[in-house]
């Protein structure tokens, strides 16, 4: 049962690290909510993009199945440099989430409420919402990648179950926040000092659990 505590804590540390930000977006979505664009659309908007972020990073883990775990383990240093590149430049990146238009009133004609699923998924405003979450998701796959190469197919399972998890907690605390506005700048203020060392960390751990650090003297040769 140990390496299932081990794979859950890791699992919260990279999705804290990597969907955190998502709150600012979620919550300014929600406050769009009117009688043609929905909440069903922003959460399976934010699911859809998110599911095609986690599909680009697997081949980490089938190219995990096939190199030696220790130089795999080197990929750990990609979530080291972003997390300290994050902690040097302090960069507001809720630009990306501002230069995506949230106004969906002039683009969508008024038509008949739907209530299925299938109707959702097929409506071009999940797909916006999708291609915000895509967007601000582009350190995700640079995380993911090293993180899905230094697991097997036991820890991965727990790692999703985890992120996915994760994303319809922020779901639902963005759809609450619009009730609260106050509380989106200081949860997203205190995301952003707190990201990057989760990130260094979350490196060092991926690199520890590959044994990489015993390829130091070997490298140091080269």
């Amino acid at each position: 049962m140990s390496w299932l505590i081990t794979t859950s804590i890791i699992g919260i540390s990279a999705a804290i690290a990597t969907t955190f930000d998502d709150n600012i977006y979620l919550t300014a979505f929600f406050g769009k909510v009117d009688h043609t664009f929905r909440p069903k659309h922003i959460i399976c908007g934010e699911f859809i993009g998110f599911t095609i972020l986690v599909t680009a990073s697997l081949p980490g883990f089938f190219g995990g199945l096939v190199l030696p775990e220790a130089w795999v383990g080197l990929l750990g240093i990609l979530p080291i440099i972003i997390g300290i590149s994050n902690l040097i430049s302090r960069e507001d990146e809720s630009g990306t989430v501002q230069a995506v238009p949230l106004d969906f009133k002039d683009s969508v004609k008024s038509k008949r409420h739907r209530n299925s699923l299938l109707a959702t998924i097929r409506d071009p405003q999940t797909y916006r919402v999708s291609a915000v979450t895509i967007a601000n998701g582009g350190n995700n796959i640079g995380i993911y990648v090293p993180l899905f190469a230094s697991t097997n197919l036991p820890s991965l399972g727990v790692i999703l179950c985890v992120l996915y998890l994760t994303v319809g907690l922020w779901c639902f605390i963005s759809y609450n926040m619009t009730r609260n506005p106050l509380m989106a700048p200081v949860l997203a203020r205190f995301g952003r000092k707190i990201f990057p060392f989760v990130l260094i960390w979350l490196g060092l751990s991926i690199m520890m659990k590959s044994g990489t650090f015993q390829l130091l003297p070997t490298l140091a040769t080269l």
